[in-house]
């Protein structure tokens, strides 16, 4: 089975055009952060005009604007401002308020490169722990469907694992009615490890589909540099007369246990191409045939 086509706004030029071209689909994710550029003031007369779209944003990193309000409204110091992240719970409740005011609504709220604190592991943990507090009083309260937790390099670097993740939410909510609802982590040929693991039966992504939750792969191209990076000849092994970057986009799509693939198209032509592309995935012997031959260098 192939990830559905979710809708990245991270660098996406004519950010609102892209939503309603993505929304015109209907039921579709919409990913987002206070952080990418005015998505989030861009974002929202298209949610309200697409009651089906589904919508994850995210908290935790600082822009130079939202840093400067939270140190005049005692949320952070100028240190902590300056550092550009932040999982303090009482700056993750102000965000996440500013965020669904400007959006509308969210259905999830990933805690976003949590990582990027840099803490050692019982302190990241502590932290998450009482974030996930704080995104508990907005679920509880209806208004939101649930959290996440959006990661670069978290799983692979060891910094915590789905079922850690999940026994830091029953703890947060107090039993096991917990509203920890996804995770999220980089699935492409760059990064391909998840992609093994899962055709192995194993990993994040096996993990988290087992526990219930929804898995999200972003940077399916690597930034656009997999559509110049990958060679045509690639292209061909994977996929007979595919593009590189469709290809490419195929190879994430199809891994296993991963529920949507995040890609930033700009255009209704790149969307439309996107879902073309991924419309018949690759069964897992030929994917692990390209995982392997991505490994022998």
């Amino acid at each position: 089975m192939t990830a559905s086509l979710g809708l990245g706004t991270y660098r996406v030029c004519a950010v609102e055009q892209a939503a309603r071209t993505a929304c015109a689909d209907g039921s579709v994710w919409i990913d987002t952060a206070p952080n990418y550029k005015d998505a989030h003031r861009l974002l929202g007369p298209v949610i309200a005009d697409h009651p089906r779209a589904m919508v994850a944003t995210k908290t935790g990193f600082v822009t130079k604007a939202e840093g400067q309000a939270a140190v005049q409204a005692g949320l952070l110091t100028p240190q902590q401002a300056a550092a550009g992240h932040s999982l303090r719970p009482a700056f993750t409740r102000w965000q996440t308020d500013r965020s669904l005011a400007a959006l509308g609504r969210a259905d999830l709220v990933f805690v976003h490169n949590p990582e990027r604190a840099r803490l050692d592991r019982a302190e990241l943990h502590e932290r998450l722990r009482n974030v996930f507090a704080a995104l508990e009083e907005f679920a509880t309260a209806g208004r939101l469907g649930g959290y996440g937790v959006a990661t670069w390099s978290g799983f692979q670097h060891g910094a915590f694992t789905v079922p850690e993740l999940l026994g830091l939410a029953k703890e947060a909510a107090g039993s096991g009615e917990h509203h920890l609802r996804a995770v999220q982590q980089p699935v492409s040929l760059v990064m391909a490890r998840p992609i093994a693991r899962a055709l192995d039966g194993r990993g994040p992504l096996v993990q988290a589909r087992a526990a219930g939750l929804l898995t999200f792969g972003s940077s399916p191209l690597h930034g656009g540099k997999l559509a110049t990076l990958a060679t045509p000849e690639l292209a061909e092994f994977i996929r007979h007369g595919a593009s590189p970057a469709a290809a490419c986009l195929l190879a994430a799509a199809s891994c296993p246990s991963l529920d949507v693939v995040l890609l930033s198209a700009s255009t209704a032509q790149h969307w439309n191409a996107a879902k073309d592309a991924i419309a018949s995935p690759l069964d897992p012997g030929q994917l692990r045939k390209v995982t392997d031959v991505l490994a022998q260098g």
